[in-house]
């Protein structure tokens, strides 16, 4: 079933399992409409309970057969989240310590090469820095 929402002018649709489930609960609580929710808005837009039945005439044995059909393939549910640690002192979530991972071992290569570029760094460092000295005396 096609629908508008009233207030956003949103169109949405109603699929046949909710209106199964909406001509139910009309039906138990004797109401005269149905208030389907935008799903942008979250507004409720009244649906008379004779333009639902217009859409869906056999209603009761569509609701048979579905229960048949629930019963014969069942749906779990999703498991629900595990919630953070929360310490209640502080009102903020605890911070979970993450596992240690291993470092990856590096080939006796990348070693090598790694320790033979950082040497020619150190020894142009320790020549600036001789040199500086060597002016700053002769300066003075």
């Amino acid at each position: 079933m096609n629908l508008r929402c009233a207030f956003c002018q949103t169109p949405y649709t109603l699929g046949r399992v909710e209106k199964i489930s909406a001509l139910q609960h009309m039906d138990a609580e004797k109401l005269t409409h149905y208030d389907a929710h935008c799903p942008r808005c979250r507004r409720a837009t009244p649906i008379p309970r004779q333009r639902l039945e217009m859409t869906l005439p056999n209603w009761r044995e569509a609701l048979k057969e579905l229960e048949v059909e629930m019963t014969a393939h069942p749906q779990h549910e999703a498991p629900l989240p595990k919630p953070e640690p929360f310490d209640q002192t502080q009102d903020k979530p605890v911070a979970v310590p993450q596992t240690e991972s291993k470092p990856k071992p590096t080939p006796a290569k990348a070693e090598k090469k790694a320790s033979a570029k950082s040497a020619p760094k150190a020894k142009t460092a320790e020549k600036k820095i001789t040199t500086v000295k060597k002016a700053t005396k002769k300066s003075k």
